[in-house]
C-alpha cells in the first residue's frame, strides 16, 4: 500500500515540527455527505480501477529489487507511520532559514545553523512524538558537538534521517505563468547514494504546482511534474532511499473547494499511474498530499469538516485500493 503522510505546521524556527496523519483506506468512510449548501462536494463509493496489463509488462520491473530492498523500505515507511507520532521538517536551505534568524537578531552563520538543528534533535522527549526528520543536504553533514553525525544521533533515538533532494523550481516553457518544474533530477542518483551512505533512509521531492484563473491546470506542467515525481521515487528506491512524493497544489488564487477536488484528482492519478508505469514499489513509498483548500481568493467559506471531507474524497476517487 502507498502510505499517505499529511502534514501541517507553523513556519516560525520555533514550531519547526510537522504532524502526519496516516490514512489508510480501509479506515475511510464508507460514505459521507455535505448539507444540501454543498451538494457538489457529496460522494460516492468509487468504482472498481480496472487495468489490461500484458504479460510481458507483468513481469518487467518485477525483480529489479531484492526481497531485501523491498523489506527496508517498507519498513522505513512504517516506521515514518507510526501511530501518535509526526515528522519534522526542518529542510530549510541557508538563504530560508536566515530570514527567519534575522528576525529573531540570529546571525546566519553555517555554525548557529548547526546549533539550532542540534537544539531540535536533542530535545528532551522529542523521540516520544516525532517518527521521522527531514533535513537539508547540509545539515546531513554536520555533527553534534561531541562528534556525532546528526543522522546516527536522530537514528539512535528512534527517529529516521531523511533528506530533501530537490534543487530549483524554474518556469516551465510553454506553460502559464506560475507552471514550473522542479530541477534535479539529473545529479540525483549520485547524491542519494551518498545521503544513504550519510545515514539518510528516506527523502522527500516537493512539485508546487498552481490552478489558473479559469480553474484549470494544464496538462504539460501536471504530466511534467508527475513524470518527475515517479522518476524521483524510482531513484531513490533503487539507491535505498523510500520516497516522499508531493504534489503541492499553491492557494493561489480565488477558485472554489469544487475546482480544488477535481484538480487534486486529476494531479493524484496522473501520479498514481506515472509510479506504476516507472515500475516503483508502491509498498515501499509514501504519498505526502496537500490538504484540498480553495484558494486563497475564493469568497465562499468553508467549514473544517468540509475541507476535512474535500480531502478523504479525493484520496477516496483516485488511490488505488490495496
Amino acid at each position: 500500500m502507498l502510505r499517505v503522510a499529511l502534514l501541517a505546521g507553523c513556519l516560525a524556527p520555533s514550531s519547526a515540527f510537522l504532524s502526519p496523519i496516516s490514512l489508510v483506506t480501509a479506515r475511510l468512510p464508507a460514505r459521507a455527505t455535505l448539507p444540501a449548501s454543498r451538494a457538489g462536494l457529496r460522494t460516492a463509493r468509487a468504482a472498481p480501477m480496472m487495468m489490461t496489463v500484458t504479460p510481458q509488462e507483468a513481469g518487467r520491473y518485477k525483480d529489479w529489487l531484492t526481497k531485501e530492498q523491498k523489506a527496508a523500505l517498507e519498513e522505513t515507511a512504517q516506521k515514518i507511520a507510526t501511530f501518535g507520532k509526526g515528522i519534522t521538517a526542518c529542510d530549510e536551505g541557508p538563504g530560508t532559514i536566515g530570514d527567519r534568524f534575522e528576525k529573531v537578531g540570529i546571525v546566519n552563520t553555517e555554525e548557529n545553523r548547526r546549533l539550532y538543528r542540534q537544539m531540535l534533535f536533542t530535545c528532551p522527549g522529542a523521540d516520544k512524538y516525532l517518527s521521522a526528520a527531514i533535513l537539508d543536504p547540509e545539515t546531513i553533514y554536520q555533527k553534534s558537538d561531541d562528534g556525532t553525525p546528526f543522522p546516527e544521533l536522530l537514528t539512535k533515538r528512534g527517529i529516521v534521517p531523511g533528506v530533501k533532494p530537490h534543487l530549483k523550481v524554474f518556469q516551465l516553457p510553454g506553460c502559464m505563468p506560475g507552471e514550473t518544474v522542479m530541477q534535479g533530477l539529473d545529479s540525483l542518483a549520485m547524491r542519494a547514494k551518498e545521503y544513504y551512505n550519510a545515514g539518510a533512509r528516506f527523502a522527500k521531492w516537493r512539485s508546487p504546482l498552481v490552478i489558473g484563473p479559469d480553474g484549470q491546470m494544464s496538462d504539460l506542467a501536471i504530466r511534467t511534474n508527475m513524470e518527475d515525481l515517479a522518476r524521483y521515487a524510482l531513484i531513490c528506491q533503487s539507491e535505498g532511499l523510500m520516497p516522499i512524493v508531493e504534489p503541492d497544489i499553491q492557494l493561489i488564487g480565488d477558485y472554489d473547494l469544487e475546482t480544488a477536488i477535481r484538480i487534486n484528482v486529476q494531479v493524484q492519478a496522473h501520479l498514481y499511474k506515472a509510479m506504476i508505469d516507472h515500475g516503483v514499489y508502491m509498498e515501499g513509498a509514501t504519498l505526502k498530499p496537500n490538504m484540498v483548500n480553495p484558494g486563497k481568493g475564493c469568497k465562499t467559506k468553508y467549514t473544517a469538516d468540509e475541507i476535512g471531507l474535500a480531502t478523504v474524497t479525493v484520496l477516496r476517487r483516485g488511490m488505488p485500493a490495496a
